[in-house]
């Protein structure tokens, strides 16, 4: 087991974001003159990023046309409430209160049978897990004892760390209970206990429902290696090999991660990436092999990704 203090302390220094797997697994750290392909190494690592952040973006963007400006009306004008009421404005409370029962009336009769209306997205990159498979395993060994030992603190910093993904944030507003939080608030303003009434209203905003979409970063980096690997083989055999053994070594930390590590498809994934190995050094015709591969990942990242957690 791993000395947890050093351990701890190492990864809540850890910066969210730490796109460095390429250059670690192609050697980008030497100098030029170490590594011919550092150059490459260090352009597919800026690649991959700028990947990445085209992903969190075209997340975010399609995200926000998901919410209902109603909904988001109704949770402002409920923030306007409290905060006239803590600067003791009643009358401005009591209209803005007036203003969110208006709109969530008509929010309920426009979504009869929703149970919930987003209001907020937050798109965010987590990277914070290591580049090699073999320090992933050994912080989830040790989450795990921590699990068992009922050491929760430690077990959530520690699967902090496992984490390599951009990460889609909703929060909705729960239509079965928010709207009689807003009544019973507004009944409180009416009978003059607004300290009451804010009360009621900071705790329905603790209420909204989360729900979380992950991409796996590991998947796209793979998913980049092999495109790369394609790109690569004609002219530079030695190229195109490495960028299929980052391909596979991304898939390992995928599944170590836990992305739905159990699924089969890694194991497919890596079979595929073999045989595609052994029919390059065999100088074989490899372009539908190629595109088999390629079509089979992408598939398998679209299938991980669209996944609704919490």
């Amino acid at each position: 087991m791993a000395d947890l203090n050093g351990l701890l302390a190492a990864l809540t220094a850890t910066s969210c974001l730490s796109l460095s797997v390429l250059s670690s697994q192609t050697g980008a750290t030497e100098s030029p003159a170490q590594n011919r392909h550092s150059s490459s190494a260090e352009a597919a690592e800026e690649a991959v990023r700028y990947e990445v952040e085209q992903q969190r973006q075209s997340l975010e963007q399609e995200a926000k046309k998901t919410l209902d400006q109603d909904a988001v009306l109704i949770v402002e004008e409920t923030r306007n409430t409290i905060r006239a009421i803590e600067s003791n404005n009643n009358a401005y409370a009591a209209e803005a209160i007036r203003q969110a029962m208006e709109r969530v009336q008509a929010l309920l009769t426009r979504n009869p049978a929703t149970a919930q209306i987003a209001v907020d997205v937050n798109v965010e990159i987590c990277d914070r897990a290591p580049t090699d498979s073999a320090s992933i395993i050994e912080i989830a060994q040790d989450a795990s004892r921590s699990f068992d030992d009922k050491d929760f603190p430690t077990a959530r910093v520690l699967l902090h760390s496992l984490m390599s993904e951009i990460r889609l944030r909703k929060y909705s507003l729960p239509l079965a209970t928010f709207p009689e939080a807003l009544r019973r608030a507004a009944r409180l303003i009416d009978e003059s206990k607004y300290q009451s009434a804010r009360a009621v209203l900071l705790t329905a905003l603790k209420t909204f429902v989360i729900s979380d979409r992950i991409i796996p970063i590991p998947l796209l980096t793979a998913r980049y290696a092999i495109n790369v690997a394609e790109a690569e083989r004609q002219e530079n055999d030695a190229a195109a090999h490495k960028f299929l053994e980052i391909a596979r070594n991304e898939l390992d930390r995928a599944r170590n991660l836990g992305y739905a590590g159990n699924n089969p498809e890694y194991m497919s994934l890596r079979d595929q990436i073999s045989e595609l190995e052994k029919q390059l050094t065999d100088k074989k015709d490899v372009s539908a092999a190629f595109g088999k591969l390629a079509k089979k990942i992408a598939e398998f990242l679209h299938r991980q990704s669209e996944n609704q957690h919490g």
